[in-house]
């Protein structure tokens, strides 16, 4: 392909020469010969089948062909000088920070991994990785606090100035201790939550509007005897120790369940998928330091598969 074959230097060489207006001067300030210059301007003119520059006695004056050119000559140098300085300033060891938001759902099936691929890749960059309610992480990367937020997919009152990219889908799960009464009812229903305690997602995070909207669509107005919590810690030790159920999205305990330290409640969940994915400010583009870390995280939901098949995977990452 013709774009294939056209280098750098011919892009340099005709740029310089339609800036100084002669061969001399362009070949002065690249510190090549004359003849080097004009041999490359030749090249540029042949492969494009079109005479970009003409001679006279002013000097080096642009054709039409040579004016529409120049546009894009000079966009394309432009761009590729961006990136490499980019990639050299993303390179400057201990000058750059990440503030990352991260929702509960990832904290433990994602971020680890992601972050370990992307350290990999040598550079020197400080990693502040915040939690919270979805509401607030969201509103500080509204405001430039944060850089990413990596979670589900926020309801759409508070996506306005942001950008979603869907990763992988996953549902809520009621995870239990090994051995729980509920796991022995070949019959269990979802009513039968409702003689044990439940730990249960607060007004503010992320899933309760989906477990809201399930528990109704299964007859249930309300679960009474619950504790409200997004603690990981205090979630995963509550119901080791105690018949508790705990509503959780499935990747914040999918590791205990594949290693049998917790179980699932077999019931049909499938409707409380949701996307989970990668939120950015709309109006900026990510940094290259940014943009590592992200396909670091792309990367380990792709991963993720492998080891979930429950996970229902966005094909187009």
């Amino acid at each position: 392909m013709l774009e294939n074959r056209i280098k750098y230097r011919h892009l340099q060489c005709f740029l310089e020469v339609s800036r100084q207006g002669s061969v001399g001067g362009a070949a002065d300030v690249l510190a090549l010969t004359q003849p080097a210059v004009s041999k490359k301007l030749k090249e540029l003119e042949e492969m494009l089948g079109v005479r970009l520059m003409e001679r006279s006695k002013k000097g080096v004056e642009l054709t039409q062909f040579g004016e529409v050119f120049l546009k894009y000559a000079g966009a394309s140098v432009a761009a590729l000088r961006e990136g490499t300085d980019s990639i050299a300033q993303a390179q400057q060891r201990g000058k750059l920070r990440l503030s990352i938001g991260v929702l509960p759902t990832v904290a433990t099936s994602i971020l680890p991994r992601a972050v370990q691929r992307f350290r990999q890749g040598g550079i020197d960059v400080t990693l502040n990785l915040q939690t919270g309610p979805n509401a607030l992480l969201l509103s500080q990367l509204r405001v430039g606090e944060l850089d990413l937020v990596v979670g589900r997919l926020a309801e759409p009152e508070l996506m306005a100035g942001l950008s979603f990219q869907h990763l992988y889908s996953e549902r809520i799960a009621f995870a239990v201790r090994p051995g729980h009464p509920l796991l022995q009812n070949p019959a269990l229903n979802v009513r039968d939550l409702g003689a044990y305690p439940v730990l249960y997602p607060p007004k503010d995070s992320i899933i309760a509007p989906t477990v809201e909207r399930y528990l109704i669509s299964q007859g249930i107005g309300a679960l009474h005897d619950r504790i409200e919590t997004v603690s990981d810690g205090f979630g995963k030790e509550y119901i080791r120790q105690t018949d508790a159920i705990w509503i959780i999205s499935r990747g914040v305990v999918a590791r205990e369940i594949a290693d049998g330290i917790f179980s699932e409640l077999p019931l049909d969940t499938r409707e409380t998928l949701g996307p989970v994915g990668l939120t950015t400010r709309a109006d900026t583009i990510a940094s290259p330091a940014l943009q590592l870390l992200m396909n670091a995280v792309r990367d380990v939901a792709l991963a993720i598969k492998a080891t979930d098949p429950d996970t229902h995977i966005n094909k187009n990452i």
